[in-house]
């Protein structure tokens, strides 16, 4: 495994063609708006070299070589490793207080391993041979993957194929020898330019007509003809100011491009769908339903940094004996504990593919991800109502430094005795951060939209949730189709 140091040195070698604020990037490892983001992911490196609490949840052995791998690039083999994956990913959402990034490329990996060997063994082809030499690679080098699924879409009342323009939905346009040729894009995608692979996925099911849609595959980062535009966040400029107090997170943040495919070219060993259009959709639900999954631990973290803070500020403030406050940031506990309790139960029901992969409970994982679209708003509403309006109309660290009106600001924002007034501030900036920030992208807008927004999940739960059955206990308990059935036209 990797340390991040040798993470960060990995990155350095690598020749992205990216664009940010207008302007090319010449070196992302330097630019002040990525380098947050590149901070978290290489947080992800550390927890498998500590010999704490959680280096049992960062690492594991390798099914195909039995050597200690991170746990990101592991395929689940069991329930534990389910779990583990929950735990290890509130763990780190505990210590970046941010999406950490690389939960989306273990999804992609466990997705396809189960998917690509039900393809291989129903319609041939070496789909699941070029899967596992690639899953092999990514194990041996520790590599960081990007899950690249949402497309454009363009007009949403058309099919792919239905498209004025075809590229709005990343499609093969030529098949050779040796290998395709790719064109398209992909969206919202969470740590693109930390990454070393991007795995390519199919954006939803897909009908036989949309052959040239359906297709995944797996290319270094840095492929000639793909292009990155990083995405803004709010407030992201405070992170190349001088000075961290207003940044919130001094240390942490994420990332999001929007990753453009011209002319790529893709050799067969690293396709594992090319036209195969009734897997795609089976491959879309097994990724969103880990991702589903994941929102149970990472979002759990991160809810209890803001949580931290919030408690932190009622002592600086001299309010946490009040009780309508202490009970806000209980209910905001129990919310932030009822993700985390899914999160464990769609891992502890999961239960093994044909592959060998272990595959979460597909019914929990989206009753996870629906409480997700909701419980943190609230969380944030309550952290906001209990801080108070100051997080965002203080004023800024600039004025903090400046010898006349600094003194001003430590003197009328002072809080509870012996309490340092920055320190007040900081925590203030934090809570501003997740809730309204930079970091509310990946603490509140991810939440409502990653792995998919709320009617996905609704659409999932009644496919899964078996109303028949239910129905069935009821009209057994209430004697309908038996006992009473000479008198009763119900059943």
């Amino acid at each position: 495994m990797m340390t991040p140091e040798e993470y960060r040195e990995s990155l350095k070698r690598m020749n992205f063609k990216a664009y940010a604020l207008g302007e090319p990037v010449e070196e992302p490892t330097e630019h002040p708006l990525i380098i947050p983001s590149q901070n978290a992911v290489a947080a992800t490196f550390e927890i498998g070299q500590t010999e704490d609490s959680c280096s049992a949840l960062g690492s594991c052995a390798s099914h195909i070589s039995g050597q200690s791998i991170s746990r990101f690039t592991h395929t689940h083999r069991n329930t534990q490793d389910l779990i583990n994956k929950v735990k290890m990913q509130r763990e780190l959402g505990q210590r970046t207080g941010t999406c950490f990034q690389r939960c989306v490329g273990m999804d992609a990996l466990n997705a396809l391993s189960s998917t690509t060997y039900e393809l291989e063994a129903e319609m041939g082809g070496e789909s699941n041979q070029r899967f596992m030499a690639f899953l092999e690679h990514v194990q041996q080098n520790d590599l960081v993957s990007d899950g690249a699924m949402t497309d454009p879409k363009g007009d949403r009342s058309k099919r792919p194929h239905q498209q004025p323009d075809p590229d709005v939905y990343l499609h093969v346009t030529e098949k050779r020898s040796d290998g395709i040729i790719v064109n398209g894009a992909k969206l919202h995608q969470t740590g693109a330019l930390n990454s070393h692979e991007i795995i390519v996925m199919p954006t939803m099911s897909m009908k036989p007509e949309d052959e040239a849609f359906a297709v995944s595959f797996a290319i270094p980062a840095d492929t000639k003809g793909i292009t990155y535009i990083l995405g803004r966040q709010a407030s992201d400029t405070r992170k190349m100011e001088p000075g961290t107090m207003d940044r919130g997170n001094v240390i942490y943040g994420g990332q999001e491009c929007l990753v453009v495919f011209q002319d790529v070219f893709v050799p067969w060993e690293r396709v594992f769908m090319c036209g195969e259009t009734r897997f795609a959709g089976i491959l879309v639900e097994r990724f969103a339903g880990y991702h589903r999954q994941s929102y149970g631990g990472c979002k759990v973290g991160v809810g209890d940094v803001l949580i931290g803070a919030v408690a932190a500020l009622m002592d600086y403030h001299g309010l946490s004996k009040v009780s309508h406050l202490k009970d806000k940031l209980v209910e905001m506990i129990h919310l932030n504990e009822t993700l985390y309790a899914c999160g464990i139960a769609c891992s502890a029901e999961g239960y093994e593919t044909p592959s060998g992969t272990y595959e979460i409970s597909q019914l929990l994982a989206n009753v996870c991800k629906l409480n997700v679209t909701r419980f943190p708003y609230e969380i944030a509403r309550l952290a906001q109502d209990i801080v108070g309006g100051l997080m965002v109309t203080m004023p800024s660290e600039f004025d903090l430094n400046h010898p006349e009106v600094g003194p001003m600001m430590q003197k009328y924002l002072a809080c509870s005795s012996g309490i340092n007034t920055v320190c007040r501030l900081r925590m203030m900036r934090l809570v501003e951060n997740i809730t309204i920030g930079a970091g509310a992208v990946g603490y509140l807008t991810e939440s409502m939209h990653g792995a998919g927004p709320p009617q996905a999940m609704r659409i999932m739960i009644g496919r899964q949730a078996d109303v028949e059955y239910k129905k069935s206990l009821a009209k057994r308990l209430a004697g309908i189709g038996s006992v009473v059935e000479e008198t009763c036209a119900c059943s």
